[in-house]
């Protein structure tokens, strides 16, 4: 969603005097303001898996560092130096503390990001699938592909079969969100899952005690612990 979509949304929302809002906040330029002029007129706002930096909301979210250091950390031990992100962050485009962190995250192991690899995209299949095609043809390809989102990984593991690339023998790919089509693909992907249903729980009932208790003002930040799975398609190097 755009943020001038999001936007058109909110505006219909408060026409209808809603009492609670869970947002997943758009990139782009950020409707703060208008979130804000929600609040006042009395709807408890909360936003979900993404927020902005000044935002004075409540929210739920993965811990995405948490996340991004284990997968680099995974990534390096099993042998892998050039590690490539699908997608590098930009503070309007692509906002998301996944891509913001990464650098941190190589910085923790010795490594640095190959500005080869480095492109802003959208995070969506076709932007990654497109990405991957590009990376993979440089003269020093990834041998570790970091996918930001699920989506993102479908594009990749399309793009890495029709260059003839065996994962994980030729290049290794991980990525956030367990998607169930990720377990059914040859290899099965390893990926950090999000613990989505008790985060969608969490933030239900912090909306509601807000609701039922009138504390609007009451800022709730809550974030949950992504698990890693492994199942295949990260290897060593050449392996």
């Amino acid at each position: 969603m755009t943020s001038s979509l999001e936007l058109q949304n909110l505006r219909l929302f408060r026409g209808q005097r809603v009492s609670g809002l869970i947002i997943r906040s758009a990139f782009g330029s950020p409707n703060l303001d208008y979130l804000k002029q929600m609040q006042a007129r009395g709807t408890y706002i909360l936003e979900i898996d993404h927020f902005y930096p000044d935002s004075p909301f409540s929210y739920v979210m993965l811990d995405g560092r948490q996340c991004v250091f284990e997968g680099v950390r995974y990534l390096y031990e099993l042998g892998h130096r050039r590690i490539a992100t699908l997608g590098d962050y930009h503070p309007v485009l692509t906002p998301d503390e996944r891509s913001k962190v990464f650098p941190e995250a190589m910085q923790a192991v010795g490594l640095s990001p190959n500005p080869a690899y480095q492109r802003v995209i959208e995070r969506s299949e076709e932007a990654a699938y497109r990405l991957t095609l590009d990376l993979m043809r440089l003269p020093e390809p990834p041998t570790a592909l970091f996918s930001l989102t699920g989506s993102e990984a479908a594009g990749a593991f399309r793009a890495l079969r029709e260059l003839g690339l065996r994962i994980p023998q030729d290049v290794s790919l991980l990525t956030f969100d367990n998607y169930s089509w990720t377990s059914l693909v040859t290899p099965p992907l390893d990926v950090i899952e999000q613990p989505v249903e008790e985060m969608g729980r969490a933030a239900v009932e912090i909306v509601l005690d807000a609701v039922e208790n009138q504390t609007l003002d009451k800022v709730v930040r809550r974030r949950f612990p992504g698990r890693l799975i492994r199942r295949g398609s990260c290897g060593p190097p050449g392996g």
